[in-house]
């Protein structure tokens, strides 16, 4: 963010009323879920919430995976940000697995479950379009990205002399070698059809290696990717911090890449909700957003990094030493096979270079990867279903609302998008990108 947004930032966020300092003072104890509120360390005074934005609730039930890119709405709730906007009550509940994230969204809070959830950005579309939960779509909307960059793509210790980095094609005859001798090679990534899949499924075929015939892919939870690979469950992994530092701390296996460097600054997780509660609560929806918005310009200072990574590394949120979150929130890395850099261009961001901002040209890409592989049809009309779920508006509203109006984006598509590899992904042409590409589960 320019020095010039920051200080309208603070400008505005300070012009408050006394009502509004009243209301927030009454509910600051007020404060569910996990962790304990510090509503005294807000990053700016409160904001002003005229009578007819008044949230038309007092909280939300939102749902977490122990992941880093999910510091935005912990941080959140520990920093009082919810309360702030006038939604005290709103809890930040641990998910066991992206499944399980699925599972409390479709039940809603109304029957034991959530309202919305830190989320792999495909989901969202997967359960609207009822591809994730039996044929019964469940309308979400995205209202912010919560960060870029961030996630790993890991190899085993079994493979430390190949070593392996962006280029994936020398694992090919490794992994021949390997099941010329009868082992299932298994990579594993968080949930079909997210984010992790997209990314481990894109490395692999770039090298010549098709991950539906080639490997077996398969599906493990972010917390469990370590532990499955000490015990030589499978040769290759992504998934997102800290558990692609940790995999090189505990001298498991090596990091191939960070994201960063696969798709620079490519979108990854999103803050969505059911669209029934969004609709059934616009001021309320807003108001999440704007706290979100708050925690993520405090993520992206410098010197709150080790604040948040202490935060994080608490035992109600990831339960992971300090050493494991925080070099690589601070850009350094250390691949665990020699390769060092430092980089903060590389390390998950929550909100300069408009890493905010749910552009729609970025959920096309998701939708027509996941025609690539085969979760969507290719006659499905993704630039409809992007239109549908991808709440943009509600992010600029909210946006205004804090004083960030100079960080809205021009455009809701950033325009066309380049790979590790050269290869392009033009938003104007989804379907041309799709026919270049020469390993994919279907024929367009």
């Amino acid at each position: 963010m320019s020095n010039l947004s920051r200080r309208k930032f603070i400008v505005t966020a300070g012009a408050t009323t006394a009502a509004t300092l009243f209301m927030h003072a009454c509910s600051s104890n007020n404060q569910g879920g996990a962790g304990q509120a510090d509503n005294s360390a807000s990053t700016t005074a409160p904001g002003p919430v005229a009578a007819a934005d008044t949230p038309e609730v007092a909280g939300a039930k939102l749902g977490f995976i122990a992941l880093t890119d999910a510091a935005p709405l912990i941080i959140a709730r520990e920093k009082g940000l919810f309360a702030k906007y006038g939604m005290p009550e709103t809890t930040v509940e641990k998910q066991a697995s992206w499944g399980a994230t699925r599972d409390n969204l479709v039940l809603g809070s109304g029957g034991g479950g959530i309202d919305g959830a830190h989320i792999l950005t495909p989901m969202p579309y997967l359960i609207s379009s009822g591809k994730v939960t039996d044929g019964k779509p469940v309308p979400m909307y995205i209202l912010a990205r919560l960060n870029v960059n961030g996630q790993g793509i890991q190899i085993a210790n079994t493979y430390q002399d190949v070593k392996v980095s962006l280029d994936s094609s020398p694992l090919k005859a490794a992994f021949a070698q390997q099941k010329s001798s009868g082992r299932d090679i298994k990579v594993a990534m968080t949930f079909p059809g997210g984010t992790h899949d997209m990314w481990i499924r894109y490395w692999l075929a770039a090298g010549g290696i098709n991950p539906d015939t080639d490997v077996s892919t398969i599906t493990v939870p972010p917390p469990q990717m370590v532990a499955n690979v000490k015990v030589g469950a499978m040769e290759a992994f992504c998934v997102g911090e800290p558990w692609p530092l940790q995999t090189v701390n505990q001298n498991v296996g090596y990091n191939a890449l960070t994201t960063g460097e696969l798709w620079r600054d490519h979108p990854e997780k999103a803050f969505a909700m059911r669209a029934d509660w969004v609709d059934q609560n616009p001021n309320a929806a807003k108001a999440l957003t704007m706290a979100v918005q708050e925690a993520q310009i405090w993520c992206d200072q410098m010197e709150n990094k080790e604040e948040m990574c202490d935060i994080l590394a608490k035992r109600e949120w990831f339960k992971v030493p300090v050493s494991d979150i925080l070099d690589r929130s601070k850009g350094i890395f250390d691949f665990g096979n020699g390769r060092t850099l430092e980089d903060t261009t590389l390390m998950q961001t929550y909100w300069d270079r408009a890493a905010s901002y749910p552009y729609k040209s970025h959920d096309l890409w998701f939708l027509t990867e996941n025609i690539r592989w085969g979760y969507f049809k290719p006659e499905e009309d993704i630039t409809a279903l992007v239109d549908q779920v991808n709440r943009e508006d509600i992010w600029r509203e909210a946006a205004k609302a804090i004083g960030q109006e100079a960080a809205i984006p021009a455009s809701t598509s950033r325009g066309v998008e380049t790979f590790f590899d050269g290869v392009t992904f033009d938003p104007e042409d989804p379907m041309g990108y799709l026919k270049s590409l020469k390993i994919k589960k279907v024929e367009v």
